[in-house]
């Protein structure tokens, strides 16, 4: 027992008469005979349970008997009657006083009239307390060591946290990752073998390390090459929980038995990983449907070892070697958040439902339906897509119209609305009548506006192959005030050449992005991890998108969008003063963007593109001081409208009609 004395002197356990709770109330016993506190055990009943009153009278002796055998003097028994057992239980904790409120971990008593409720989530928001949960088995044994508190579930007993360090520590050694950081890893070779021996040592450590790792793996932006790609290559080797436990944890969320939901539950999960298990089940109405369940351990073990890294970065960044390989304190944060928020299924609920906002405007996708009511923190009810694999798909109009809204709804929740699925690999999109489905929405990704913008004119960059202008973007996108060398450009301008002369077809603007991401971390510029997730998701939907139809564009499917997008936002009255604001602020050199645009228009005998604004004299005046009136007042929407006009002239041969858009003080856009 580790907790303050001063914090216990008036203890609460709840208990419903299963192991789990028994053991509870075990615990809460000698921590309160250690303290020398009032133990007070409650039992709620259901009104309907309470209608006995032999039943009733019987839990009240039995109660009483118990907190006297546990207690003497000091025990106190208290039996409830409430339809919300986790409300009753904090009510009480107020009245009486509770310093500390403490509850079983796991399981139920299987009976829907003698009811604990939704103690480890519902308990700790109500309860102005302290609130402990005592971590047992299945069996309701107790896992010594492992008490922690329902606000995180963080550990209690530190001596189990110590031995863990241990474990890991003699895992480190065993793999000598702790010599290979003394060598340095300024070497490349010696990069790789590092990264080696990390892939080696994380698979040993659990499976809790090997999600962390595969987390990692999808952050270029964090960790060098050679850390990704060993990464990736990280598999979860965990145990199925048993059904006693997937039932444990189902009841004890939703607060009924599983047979007043489910008319059948499917053991055999049809996939199973660190934090959760699915499972096909059948709802007592007939509908199919896949039912995610989080291990009851997954917060606990997640924390714990997160606990655990964060004691090694803080040792790590003493390291000059280390430091200068990689932000480890940087790597733990990101890390942290984006695991605790993975451990959150109420928001991939909410993922889910704006999902399907972002793809109305594509009848060839599709989202499943979830099931607010049945779904909670730690369970997750969605309607079965049962369907075929994207290899399977069969040839036609369908097909290819899918593969085109496919590749163009990701420019749509990148650059359209900022919300994007950020793990599209094949096995989470499913073919259905005619539908092409997004599955498991757990981690995706958002882009603020201001980031939005500057990647237009990134895209912008990338298809006038202009290293110096990429070059500005991506410091703006990094927020980093420091100068690069040529360096930077110097090698941005081999990626674009790389690029420049492939067949449309054959580049992955996804792969380009991290490639770009991956030169710039050499320099010490580091992208937003939002733009990283963005790039690393359109290259695998853009290699999906092919699979559908091998012909597809892919560099006319964004500039007919991006182009697209802008029209719609100048009609609907953009204020030429805002763009001349925000890329003053961005800190663009706006020459280069001009210089660009000039160019382009030289290059091509009967195209044009020429701007004017009215009516902002006092800014043109500015602008002129500040090197090119016309390049600001142009802005981000003018040098993606002329963007796309090079696009469409390039794959056309700019031999086709000329166009000219005029840009009046009115704000309305003319063509002709």
């Amino acid at each position: 027992m580790s907790l303050n004395s001063g914090l216990s002197d008036r203890v609460l356990v709840a208990t419903d008469g299963s192991a789990t709770a028994t053991e509870a109330v075990r615990w809460a016993a000698a921590l309160a005979a250690q303290n020398g506190a009032t133990l007070m055990l409650v039992r709620v009943l259901t009104p309907a349970a309470a209608s006995d009153a032999d039943a009733a009278d019987t839990v009240a002796a039995s109660l009483t008997r118990l907190a006297a055998e546990q207690a003497g003097d000091r025990g106190k028994a208290f039996v409830l009657i409430d339809d919300d057992p986790a409300q009753a239980i904090a009510r009480l904790a107020v009245e009486e006083t509770a310093d500390l409120v403490v509850v079983g971990s796991v399981g139920m008593a299987g009976r829907k009239e003698f009811l604990l409720g939704n103690v480890p989530n519902r308990v700790s928001h109500l309860c102005a307390c302290s609130v402990v949960i005592v971590k047992t088995g299945p069996d309701g044994a107790a896992m010594p060591g492992h008490e922690r508190s329902a606000r995180g579930e963080r550990p209690q007993d530190r001596p189990y946290l110590l031995a863990r360090a241990r474990d890991l520590l003699r895992t480190v050694r065993k793999h000598r990752l702790d010599q290979a950081l003394r060598d340095g890893l300024e070497d490349p070779a010696a990069r790789r073998m590092f990264a080696r021996r990390l892939r080696a040592a994380l698979d040993e450590m659990g499976p809790t390390f090997a999600k962390i790792g595969q987390a990692l793996s999808t952050r270029p932006d964090l960790l060098p090459p050679e850390l990704i790609e060993e990464l990736a290559t990280l598999q979860e080797h965990v145990e199925p929980l048993t059904q006693e436990q997937v039932v444990g944890v189902m009841e004890t969320e939703l607060s009924v038995p599983w047979e007043d939901i489910f008319e059948s539950f499917e053991a055999q999960p049809l996939a199973a990983g660190t934090i959760a298990q699915v499972h096909r089940a059948t709802l007592t109405g007939g509908t199919r449907v896949v039912v995610k369940v989080q291990r009851p351990t997954a917060r606990s073990d997640i924390e714990l070892d997160l606990e655990l890294l964060r004691v090694f970065a803080v040792k790590a960044e003493k390291r000059a070697g280390i430091k200068q390989f990689v932000d480890v304190a940087g790597v733990v944060d990101q890390l942290s958040i984006s695991l605790l928020r993975e451990l959150d299924f109420r928001r991939e609920a909410e993922n889910i439902t704006r999902m399907r906002e972002v793809l109305k405007p594509y009848p060839r996708l599709g989202v499943p339906q979830h099931y607010p009511k049945l779904s909670t923190s730690r369970v997750l009810v969605m309607e079965e897509i049962a369907g075929v694999p994207l290899d399977d798909v069969p040839a036609g109009t369908a097909r290819t119209d899918a593969a085109r809204q496919l590749l163009e709804s990701y420019f749509h929740q990148v650059i359209g609305v900022g919300f994007f699925h950020a793990d599209p690999h094949p096995g989470n999109l499913v073919w259905r009548d005619d539908r092409l489905y997004f599955l498991d929405f757990g981690m995706v990704g958002e882009i603020d506006e201001e980031t939005r913008e500057l990647l237009v004119l990134l895209l912008f960059a990338l298809w006038r192959s202009d290293p110096a202008l990429l070059a500005d973007v991506a410091l703006v996108l990094s927020g980093s005030g420091a100068r690069v060398g040529p360096g930077f450009e110097r090698e941005l301008g081999e990626l674009l050449t790389r690029y420049h002369d492939a067949p449309f077809a054959d580049i992955n603007l996804g792969a380009v992005l991290e490639e770009m991401t991956q030169t710039a971390l050499r320099y010490g510029v580091r992208l937003p991890a939002s733009l990283v997730l963005a790039s690393k998701a359109l290259a695998q939907m853009q290699l999906a998108a092919a699979g559908l139809d091998p012909g597809l564009d892919p560099i006319a499917v964004a500039g007919s969008f991006v182009s697209r997008l802008l029209l719609q936002r100048l009609r609907a009255g953009l204020d030429p003063g805002t763009l001349v604001s925000r890329l003053l602020r961005f800190g663009m050199r706006g020459s280069r963007l001009f210089e660009s645009l000039e160019q382009d228009a030289a290059d091509r005998s009967r195209l044009a593109s020429e701007v004017s604004v009215g009516g902002v004299s006092a800014r043109e005046k500015t602008i002129r001081q500040a090197g090119r009136r016309v390049a600001v007042g142009l802005g981000v929407a003018g040098a993606m409208v002329a963007g796309a006009i090079s696009l469409s002239s390039r794959r056309n041969g700019a031999h086709g009609r000329g166009s000219l858009v005029r840009w009046s003080s009115t704000r309305r856009l003319r063509g002709r």
